[in-house]
């Protein structure tokens, strides 16, 4: 299958590099650049209805931050998920995010209070439909809200430079229609106690969420034929 077929045509809004590297780090994230897959830089030229320079630049850039990787004559592949940063990755997640959400109970607004539900309603609703890229997209959006609503800039920063990764391993369970159903169960438990403004609650909720997650990225991972681990 030529995964890079399903990448929409860029809309000129902003920068051209910034389009196309965030289109193909969706397409990976999202499993339709898979692990191991070729990616080629004329085809992602003439899909994106682009010159080469923005997607060398692109490709280049997820090169250097590790999601592809040369394979010589073959050129760039898709990079299995990296196992050891991913466990890396949730082992800082699971001394922030408790953190982080104590902190939200404590400090978030109204008006942050009603954008998470919002959040938690619509990611409910498209995970149900098992709607993949809406559910990741909003997957995001919810972990975002608590690091904002927690007030604190540099839990915000420390979990910036490692979203994209983060957002791989969201991918890889919200592909699956049960999973994904569950991980939205968990985060209504985690809003619900901020929501009241219960700390130790929240806290809680969100590490049991971090925990599960852990181990459900990682059965998957095991279960992937390269052995991407």
């Amino acid at each position: 299958m030529d995964a890079v077929t399903v990448i929409e045509s860029l809309q000129r809004t902003r920068p051209l590099v910034e389009q196309v590297y965030e289109k193909i780090l969706d397409a990976i994230c999202e499993g339709t650049l898979a692990p191991g897959e070729p990616v080629r830089q004329d085809d992602l030229a003439e899909l994106l209805q682009v010159s080469r320079q923005p997607v060398l630049t692109a490709l280049s850039q997820l090169k250097l931050q590790g999601f592809l990787v040369e394979r010589g004559r073959r050129g760039l592949q898709v990079a299995p998920v990296d196992r050891a940063r991913f466990d890396a990755i949730f082992e800082l997640r699971s001394a922030l995010e408790p953190l982080a959400a104590s902190l939200a109970a404590a400090r978030a607004s109204k008006e942050q209070i009603a954008a998470g539900k919002a959040i938690v309603q619509l990611g409910s609703k498209v995970a149900a439909a098992g709607d993949a890229h809406a559910a990741l997209l909003a997957d995001v959006d919810f972990h975002e809200w608590i690091y904002q609503a927690s007030g604190n800039p540099l839990v915000v920063q420390s979990m910036q430079a490692h979203w994209q990764h983060l957002r791989r391993s969201m991918g890889e369970v919200l592909r699956h229609r049960d999973l994904a159903r569950d991980v939205w169960t968990e985060h209504a438990a985690v809003l619900e106690a901020i929501a009241r403004g219960d700390a130790k609650a929240a806290a809680s909720a969100i590490n049991d969420h971090v925990t599960t997650a852990h181990t459900r990225v990682g059965t998957l991972l095991k279960a992937q034929p390269d052995g991407a681990s």
